[in-house]
């Protein structure tokens, strides 16, 4: 019997496409394609996942390394927060879950600044019960640790519980520590199999 439901936040609950983001705010095509593979494909930003660097140390760092794209990169990441927005249709399945009296869970790789963000815009995160957050743990998916933080600190049996990842390497580490896992593709392919399992 299901009696959990764990969700990550990126790409789930929240959209997160830096590419898109980037071309809102860089006209020219080849540098958007720089600055994403020197921010958002970085060692630096992994860092930040784990919680092991600050933002302002990943600025710098990065910057350092691509001393032509520096000042770019500082206008990126001032207020890079904003490609973070709601996925509504992906917030009102969670809202119609916790009216259903499920236990409601976030495990995210995520960053200290963009949380702090994101919780101070977006009401829909009084719906969980708790959750596990990649920079405070300093652990980040797809390790087995982060995974048993989480089943340890919620309290949590993996076998009644659903994990929802858009990352298949995610899921797969879920399914090897017993739990359900459904890998997110959009909004209604998520309702439909939470069907599957009589969730709904």
């Amino acid at each position: 019997m299901i009696k959990n439901i764990v969700f990550d936040l990126g790409n789930v609950l929240l959209n997160f496409n830096p590419l898109v983001y980037l071309n809102s705010q860089i006209s020219d095509k080849v540098k958007v394609q720089q600055i994403y593979e020197e921010i958002f494909k970085s060692k630096e930003w992994l860092m930040l996942d784990r919680g092991i660097i600050t933002e302002v140390e990943a600025i710098k760092e990065i910057c350092n390394r691509s001393t032509d794209n520096s000042e770019l990169i500082k206008l990126v990441m001032h207020n890079w927060y904003q490609l973070l927005t709601p996925i509504e249709d992906t917030v009102e399945i969670l809202k119609e879950l916790k009216h259903k009296d499920y236990r409601l869970y976030f495990l995210s790789n995520f960053h200290l600044l963009a949380y702090e963000d994101v919780t101070k815009r977006y009401g829909f995160f009084k719906y969980f019960d708790g959750g596990i957050l990649s920079y405070k743990e300093k652990l980040i998916k797809p390790g087995n640790d982060i995974y048993n933080k989480l089943i340890e600190k919620c309290k949590i049996n993996p076998e009644e519980t659903i994990f929802i990842d858009d990352t298949l390497e995610n899921i797969e580490s879920a399914i090897k520590l017993r739990f359900k896992a459904i890998l997110f593709i959009n909004s209604n392919d998520l309702r439909e199999k939470l069907k599957e399992y009589n969730v709904f």
